[in-house]
């Protein structure tokens, strides 16, 4: 089938690539003439496990393209995916320029019977607001649903090629009829292809991405609670997660949330609500505990060496927001080596994936290091930010002898406590006895 997808970002991107690699012939189109020119030129402006491997096969096999020019793009398709960004305004809502700009173009581009599918993540009324476009510009040609993702950064490659569902939002037999043939290979496992109302399929995906924030500050607030009253999160989270209502997954502690998507997301369905004259309390309260959360290390930082940081050098290892990406949109190390800085400490930094990125946003406030162990020399601490796996087992005796003094504030509770001990180690965590 041929197919166009419009954004070149992390969905963009995968979900283009995915359905090339499924046999599918795809434009992937962007205005950035400057990111196209570098995927023509076989560079990976992100960083995803596995992608660049899949990129550059199915460009090999004549598969996959990408151009600048939409409305050729859309010509040569049956289906369109609108897969551009829609970041945060002031107030909270999500801005739909892109995708009403993009949609304005598949609708006039169209030539003949077209789906156009809209991946990217908006407010419930969006494919109200597209189809009534369509209405004003008299175009009846185009079918219009919705096709939400659902790609954790760090494993987009197997969710997408292995999805624990897909959501078809569409009123229209013959566009849900070839949305399930486009999908069909992902789910030979008899995950669901699950068909709604495209307003019920906009708001599945925030509330998913809603429910994931709440257990993630949920989880949060009780580390702290085990930290005032003595007793230990890893125990009790045990606890939760063996009861099968309730689960394992997101309910580690650490020190908050971010990323492109939870922020927004919640901050955007809080919004959709206050339309409505609805308070949603509940996620307001998640939302301030994750803010609070990304403080919490670096008031532990003063408690221990004093509100006055001058003459204090820190190593962080970890920037991105989480590990197996280069994303440090909304990460808790921008809050976490801002509030340092302003205490007046130097901030020593690594990241496997994410120095330039961080370059890009700290400039040389801080200092940078390609590896690890050379961001300690000289600290006063070291702080873990990000739970990369190359973190889990270091030479502790390598730590011991670059640092200053043996002072770790571990930001994801990497290691074991009674270890740090025996190790003589001064060892801070999230929702455990300190060291």
């Amino acid at each position: 089938m041929n197919i166009a997808v419009i954004g070149t970002g992390y969905v963009g991107l995968v979900s283009g690539t995915c359905f090339a690699e499924s046999g599918n012939e795809v434009i992937c189109v962007d205005i950035d003439a400057d990111r196209i020119a570098q995927l023509q030129a076989g560079r990976i402006p992100i960083y995803e496990p596995g992608l660049q491997e899949l990129v550059h096969r199915n460009v090999s096999e004549s598969r996959l393209h990408f151009t600048t020019e939409l409305e050729e793009a859309v010509k040569q398709s049956l289906v369109s995916f609108i897969a551009v960004g829609t970041p945060m305004s002031a107030n909270g809502a999500a801005n739909l320029k892109g995708v009403m700009a993009a949609a304005e173009t598949v609708l006039k581009a169209a030539d003949g019977y077209h789906v156009m599918a809209v991946k990217s993540t908006v407010p419930v009324g969006t494919n109200d607001k597209l189809r009534a476009l369509a209405a004003q510009m008299r175009i009846d040609r185009v079918e219009i649903c919705s096709c939400p993702e659902f790609l954790k950064e760090g494993s987009a490659i197997e969710d997408f090629m292995r999805p624990d569902r897909v959501i078809i939002g569409s009123s229209d037999e013959r566009a849900t009829a070839i949305l399930r043939e486009l999908h069909a290979s992902f789910v030979r496992t008899d995950n669901p292809i699950l068909v709604m109302h495209p307003r019920s399929a906009e708001l599945t995906k925030y509330a998913c991405n809603a429910m994931l924030a709440l257990r993630i500050s949920f989880i949060n607030d009780i580390a702290n609670l085990c930290a005032a009253v003595g007793a230990e999160i890893n125990e009790v989270r045990r606890g939760l997660a063996s009861d099968r209502r309730i689960g394992s997954q997101f309910l580690f502690p650490g020190i908050g949330y971010g990323g492109s998507c939870f922020p927004k997301d919640v901050q955007a369905l809080i919004h959709s609500a206050a339309e409505q004259n609805l308070d949603f309390g509940l996620l307001r309260a998640a939302e301030a505990v994750n803010d609070r959360q990304k403080h919490l290390l670096p008031n532990r930082v003063k408690e221990h060496f004093g509100e006055n940081l001058r003459g204090r050098t820190f190593a962080v290892w970890g920037l991105a927001f989480k590990p197996r990406t280069d994303d440090m949109r909304e990460a808790p190390s921008l809050v976490v080596i801002d509030e340092l800085l302003k205490a007046g400490a130097r901030v020593q930094a690594h990241d496997p994936e994410a120095l330039e990125n961080a370059r890009k946003l700290f400039g040389d406030r801080i200092n940078y290091y390609r590896n690890n162990y050379e961001a300690l020399r000289g600290a006063d601490a070291l702080l873990i930010l990000t739970e990369w796996n190359e973190f889990r087992h270091p030479n502790f005796q390598r730590i011991r002898a670059e640092l200053k003094q043996p002072v770790i504030f571990d930001g994801r509770n990497l290691y074991d406590p009674a270890l740090m001990k025996a190790l003589e180690f001064r060892y801070f965590s999230i929702g455990r006895p300190t060291v």
